[in-house]
């Protein structure tokens, strides 16, 4: 029997709050391994019982108790609240697993201790879930039984994964001692922590760093909200990920537990979705990154780096005034993140838009490819000293970036080239184009038509007004 889930809660979440009701605390009676791996609980999680528990016949001992009732209790089952969002609550074992201990396969554990029936285990098995509640272990096949689920669900309310990157992506930080005296000024602009919402540009002394949100991110994560089921996936450490949180989500209505930092990754310097609790089939991604996702590149969304702070510039070799020195800003109505939000709506009708049959055997990888091929369709480019002497066009990031936006790419000229991309008017290949009143475009055309999934206006990107770049 399920119990009735929360309303406005999440899968990770009520996960947390299911797992302090089971290993809630422990007596002085029980052994010190099992209180250790035990006692650990997340900061929101609800500390309760659970009101289907039964006292366990032989009362010998606390600690037998606590595992006859585990022993009630397979894991969690995802089930829908009446938002339309996921949760995970409670599911007892039918009457056979109950009656039989050995048959326990251990989908998951604290630390060494089965989280199902409480038998401490020769070792540590399965993927770490700690941003659910610490020292949360899973199984392979538990994994795949909570995604499988968990996708059913959110498919039936219309809703995908979305999986937003911090840095550069949503926000810009910069530590204070790295602050130019052209920014200054920032320190005396800052807005109120005890009403985020109604700001964007945040000191953070005790952790002396300041924050300043991307514009449109509220708007943002409000439509997208409607659209996905959305994590935060940050290489930066703990702390600084829930801080970042709390100002982009206040009101714990977008991610709450969902947020994923660098502590929680398996692999060092990589993000990967073994450690997000949704099918890889129905997951987009936002980042500013493409190798902080070697594995996943085609889940991937570039985003066009947000740089607010001095630092940030400098971080990235750009020697030039930042944004914040300029005491200029992205434009709300036509910068990144309002230019992906179209993508996205794009992706998520394509996505339903079909009959509403077999919807668990799409997948969004394919509909995010095909919206991509559709940006340049019936262009094609030739390169005119872009690439290095030697250099096997086709590898290079700028040839196949054209190709994924739909456009053909070719080294020769014809009649049935639109563009030739080069950094010098001078070239032969450039004078061909100007000659033949085809457009000539400085790379950066391609790399902002990537960024804006749309094609760029050609005379923002003369290759007279940039070749000195």
């Amino acid at each position: 029997m399920v119990t009735d889930s929360p309303v406005h809660s999440s899968s990770s979440e009520d996960f947390a709050a299911f797992l302090d009701v089971e290993l809630d605390s422990k007596s002085s009676g029980s052994s010190s391994n099992a209180e250790k791996a035990g006692n650990e609980h997340h900061s929101d999680s609800v500390a309760s019982s659970s009101p289907d528990e039964e006292e366990a016949e032989d009362d010998d001992s606390e600690l037998e108790n606590k595992r006859v009732k585990r022993s009630k209790v397979e894991t969690a089952e995802i089930v829908e609240d009446d938002r339309g969002a996921t949760s995970i609550a409670s599911l007892e074992q039918n009457s056979k697993a109950s009656s039989s201990k050995e048959i326990c396969t251990h989908p998951g554990s604290f630390g060494t201790m089965c989280i199902v029936c409480g038998k401490m285990l020769d070792e540590e098995s399965g993927v770490t879930f700690g941003y659910i509640h610490k020292g949360l272990r899973l199984g392979n096949d538990e994994i795949v039984r909570l995604r499988n689920t968990d996708i059913k669900n959110l498919l039936c309310h219309k809703k995908l994964y979305l999986i937003l990157d911090l840095d550069h992506t949503l926000l810009n930080s910069t530590q204070l001692m790295h602050m130019t005296p052209d920014e200054e000024y920032l320190k005396s602009q800052t807005d109120s922590l005890q009403d985020v919402s109604k700001g964007s540009l945040f000191m953070l002394s005790f952790m002396h760093m300041m924050t300043k949100l991307r514009p449109f991110v509220r708007t943002f994560l409000k439509e997208a909200s409607q659209m996905f089921e959305m994590y935060i996936y940050t290489m930066g450490d703990r702390a600084y990920a829930l801080e970042m949180a709390k100002l982009l989500d206040p009101g714990r209505e977008y991610f709450n537990a969902k947020v994923i930092s660098r502590d929680d990754g398996t692999q060092r310097h990589q993000k990967g979705l073994d450690v997000v609790l949704g099918q890889e089939s129905a997951v987009l991604i936002l980042d500013d990154t493409e190798n902080a996702w070697m594995k996943h590149k085609d889940n991937l969304i570039l985003m066009e780096r947000y740089h607010f702070f001095a630092s940030s510039c400098h971080q990235f070799g750009f020697n030039c005034k930042s944004l914040s020195e300029l005491k200029s800003d992205e434009n709300e109505s036509e910068g990144a993140l309002a230019s992906i939000l179209k993508v996205l709506r794009k992706i998520h009708h394509i996505f339903f838009e079909e009959s509403e049959e077999n919807l668990e055997g799409r997948d969004v990888r394919q509909v995010l490819k095909t919206v991509r091929k559709d940006v340049l369709e019936g262009c094609k480019i030739v390169f005119s000293r872009v690439f290095p002497t030697q250099f096997p066009a086709d590898n290079h990031h700028l040839w196949r970036m054209a190709e994924q936006l739909g456009a053909t790419c070719s080294t020769e000229l014809d009649t049935s080239v639109t563009h030739v991309v080069s950094k010098d008017a001078g070239t032969e290949k450039s004078r061909w184009a100007l000659k033949h009143n085809k457009f000539l475009v400085h790379p950066g055309w391609i790399e902002a038509t990537n960024y804006f999934w749309q094609k760029q206006p050609e005379e923002s990107f003369s290759v007279n007004q940039t070749k000195n770049e």
